[in-house]
């Protein structure tokens, strides 16, 4: 279990130690500013025969069993095998999971070997068993279709029909037909599997994620739009709201005793509802998501951190390490698209998200989308010049591309053939600074000539960099775990902290720097960073 309590430095000598890390920083003192928590993200929930709680992670990509009464969770399937968007267990109690981005669903009894039940599926998504031990998948976002899994791996997924409306988490009923909630339509959906007949039950929703039945054949349905634990009378369609929670819901699981535990991604949490009174207990939160690219603010001496947290935006106090959310995925009437990266310039917060290809400019003080821009090649950090016009590094088409005009529109390449550009920073006269991740190197860009300058090199996988008060460059060195810092004039690297705990293994078919490493540098010469592994956020202050 990561570590939900934020600690402080332990200094030992010239030393200064992080408690619970084990950071080394000479000449600096690191601290957790927001402490971690479990998954990485959380979405598929199931019990088994044992009424042990699992819940799946996407972007994690594990498989955790979590312990109810203690509020913590352990890994119990890792990457690469592990990602798991949704989970069932079969009569025998066989456990399978859907690995949703490289479309592979596996399956295990008790801790025997994992087998691969069916591959080649993109955005495989919901599964469920019958009675008779028969397996049921469905292709949602990256498809949409309906599937039967041969529950041996001989043979290939056998197509049952398509084109429903995003048939999500699901689950068979008392009557033998499967029911979930068609994400795209609002609806709930009965289907006869072997006749491949549809039937709506129930109509009205936002965006339904997931329905479950419990042992007294009542049926439940989360909205993830509105946040509500709805119970459904199959019978006539009518909806009672049981629960009224968060938005951001994604998936739900019933104990023995029809309790109903619900995950929400943006909490990186899970709740148990009880079913007659729709009193909520947290199980587990985060006060964090999934931590990518900051940005810092500095005004009337306090620093403000924007994160850009994957399921949500928010911001954070850089001297109490107080998290406030501006806005989160999926939540009815706002605008956000998997945020990855945030830089910051006067009033205006611009996010990007590489697997989305969106570039975002969000009011700093309001909270309201400015811009929603599409159709990048992977855009993995995005800075706002004063003349109004963008930058964005785009890893998909190695380039480092300008952006101006009516709802950027207008877009032209500065430099291209760079190797993997991930961090970007603004520069003195006419220049930026970003990180080529997968050349190992920092370059100065002038914006003018699209002149390239190597400003130091040999570095294992630099991600996240910020420019000091001082004209320095502080970067991330992922792959040595890492902070340092850039003399541009001279190239002269220091290392600043190591051993950090940066750096989280992409989900197999994703790009090593995933979700990257954010370094953000206050108006005072404050450091901060996030930590993807732990879902936290560090601050650096030279002692």
């Amino acid at each position: 279990m990561i570590g939900r309590l934020s600690l402080g430095a332990i200094m030992v000598g010239a030393l200064a130690l992080t408690a619970g890390t084990g950071a080394r920083a000479d000449g600096y003192t690191v601290t957790r500013l927001v402490p971690g928590s479990a998954f990485h993200g959380v979405h598929g929930l199931g019990f088994d025969r044992d009424g042990r709680l699992f819940a799946g992670s996407v972007a994690g990509a594990a498989l955790y069993e979590v312990d109810i009464a203690n509020g913590t969770a352990k890994i119990a399937v890792p990457n690469p095998e592990g990602m798991a968007d949704d989970i069932a267990f079969a009569p025998d109690g066989t456990m399978a999971w859907t690995a949703y981005l490289s479309g592979d669903l596996y399956a295990r009894k008790g801790d025997g070997q994992i087998r691969k039940l069916a591959s080649g599926l993109p955005g495989i998504n919901s599964l469920a068993f019958r009675k008779d031990g028969r397996l049921f998948a469905t292709q949602v976002f990256l498809g949409d279709a309906l599937y039967e899994i041969d529950v041996e791996g001989a043979k290939p997924a056998r197509k049952i029909m398509e084109k429903m409306g995003g048939l999500n988490g699901f689950e068979f009923g008392p009557d033998g037909r499967l029911y979930g909630p068609l994400w795209f339509k609002g609806q709930i959906a009965a289907i006869d599997v072997d006749k491949a007949e549809l039937t709506i039950v129930a109509e009205g929703f936002k965006v339904p994620a997931a329905a479950n039945f419990d042992s007294k054949g009542r049926l439940w349905v989360v909205d993830t739009a509105n946040g509500q634990l709805v119970r459904v009378d199959v019978k006539t369609g009518a909806k009672n709201v049981v629960a009224q929670l968060k938005p951001s819901l994604d998936n739900l699981a019933i104990d023995a005793k029809d309790h109903i535990f619900v995950s929400d991604m943006a909490d990186n949490g899970i709740q148990e509802i009880d079913p007659e009174s729709g009193v909520a207990k947290q199980v587990i939160i985060g006060k964090l998501a999934l931590p990518g690219g900051i940005a810092v603010v500095s005004a009337g001496g306090k620093d403000t951190i924007y994160v850009a947290d994957v399921f949500a935006y928010r911001s954070v106090d850089g001297t109490t390490g107080g998290v406030s959310e501006v806005s989160r995925m999926h939540a009815d009437g706002v605008t956000l698209d998997y945020p990855m990266s945030a830089t910051a310039k006067g009033d205006v917060v611009v996010l990007s998200s590489w697997i989305t290809g969106t570039v975002q400019l969000v009011d700093r003080n309001t909270g309201k989308t400015l811009e929603m821009l599409h159709d990048f090649k992977a855009p993995y950090d995005a800075i706002r010049l004063d003349d109004g016009s963008l930058l964005v590094n785009e890893l998909g088409a190695k380039s480092l591309t300008k952006v101006s005009g009516e709802h950027g529109k207008d877009r032209s390449t500065i430099i291209g053939d760079l190797a993997g550009p991930v961090g970007l920073a603004e520069g003195p006269n006419g220049s930026v600074y970003l990180t080529e991740a997968f050349g190992g190197l920092v370059a100065r860009i002038d914006l003018a000539s699209g002149t390239r300058t190597v400003v130091a090199k040999d570095l294992k996988m630099p991600e996240g960099l910020a420019v000091t008060p001082a004209g320095k460059l502080v970067v991330a060195e992922v792959g040595a775990k890492r902070l340092v810092e850039i003399d541009p004039q001279t190239g002269t690297i220091s290392e600043i902290a190591s051993n950090l705990p940066i750096g989280l293994v992409a989900a197999p078919g994703l790009p090593p720097t995933d979700i990257p490493t954010g370094v953000a540098v206050g108006g005072s010469g404050t450091i901060y960073f996030s930590s993807d592994i732990e879902n936290a956020i560090y601050r650096v202050t030279a002692k």
